[in-house]
């Protein structure tokens, strides 16, 4: 991969590790006060992703000593049952954040699901009185990804203050909150989706772009203003051959894993294409995701505090 002149990749591992220290630090402290924040993580189902996601929050816990609690219902889980249970974890005075994985199975009502949780102990900052916090900028649980990003930013001393923004996909989980981010540390954001006119020369304006749309590869070097900072927050597995050698023509690597491994994973953003007249990119792995969890474990403690007084 050719890295234009002063570009460089924001590992989202080395920020992860540090903000992990620090939540090791506020640990200790509650546990002088003895008190051990306890997380609950709902997976409902068979989905691939979603337990590998849950396995690394419930490893990361482990290693910090956060108590964790991983509940699996079965595929045929109806919205009902779903209900009581999040209705019991938020009696549960152990419990302190409750973390319902997405998707769920097809027929359970999610939206139902997520207005359950206690906005106290909703450690994936969703519900909907926690969305009005951080419009409002009160305090509260901030959804995880978005709270990354703009640690990764800070971290890396990318300049926000007066910076114009852009931000590919309006999701509530990660396009309308980074938004919403960003605007608060003083950025002019816009925020693009599908129907946006002239996509690429919206995006081109932007000195900090960030790509949540979830189309591999979309993003290239016509969308990048030279010397921006893009961050890429898909993460795409692709197992078409004749699609990775369209996308990636040429690219050894990325063939070489399609016939080892049978995939290849690929962000929203074009790195070949976009490291060449970026000033900083996120890896895919190795980016934004690190700092998912990280930002899930800070949200966890927070919730303890809060309400433990």
């Amino acid at each position: 991969m050719a890295i234009a002149e002063g570009a460089r990749l924001l590992s989202g591992n080395a920020v992860r590790d540090q903000i992990l220290e620090e939540v090791a630090a506020d640990l200790r402290e509650l546990a002088g006060r003895g008190i051990r924040p306890g997380l609950a993580v709902i997976l409902a189902g068979n989905h691939p992703a979603s337990e590998i996601y849950v396995r690394n929050k419930v490893k990361t816990c482990e290693t910090l000593g956060i108590s964790s609690e991983k509940i699996t219902p079965p595929e045929s889980v109806t919205t009902g049952q779903i209900l009581e249970l999040v209705d019991s974890l938020n009696g549960r005075d152990d419990i302190d954040g409750i973390l319902v994985q997405l998707p769920l199975p097809p027929q359970v009502d999610a939206r139902r699901v997520l207005l359950e949780v206690n906005p106290a102990k909703d450690v994936d900052g969703l519900h909907p009185v926690n969305i009005g916090n951080l419009v409002t900028q009160r305090p509260g649980p901030v959804p995880c990804t978005p709270a990354g990003i703009i640690e990764l930013l800070k971290r890396n001393q990318v300049p926000i203050k007066g910076a114009r923004a852009a931000v590919i996909g309006r999701s509530d989980m990660v396009g309308k909150p980074v938004a919403m981010l960003l605007l608060h540390e003083h950025a002019t954001v816009t925020i693009c989706h599908s129907r946006t006119r002239d996509l690429p020369a919206v995006a081109r304006e932007a000195d900090i772009l960030v790509a949540a749309m979830g189309k591999p590869a979309f993003v290239t070097a016509e969308f990048v203003k030279p010397g921006a900072t893009v961050i890429d927050v898909g993460i795409n597995k692709l197992t078409d051959r004749a699609e990775v050698e369209r996308l990636f023509p040429g690219n050894a690597k990325r063939l070489a894993d399609i016939d080892t491994k049978g995939s290849t994973l690929v962000g929203d953003v074009h790195p070949d294409s976009v490291l060449a007249v970026a000033g900083a990119l996120t890896p895919v792995p190795g980016g934004v995701g690190p700092l998912t969890i990280a930002m899930l474990m800070v949200n966890t403690v927070r919730a303890a505090r809060l309400r433990r007084g």
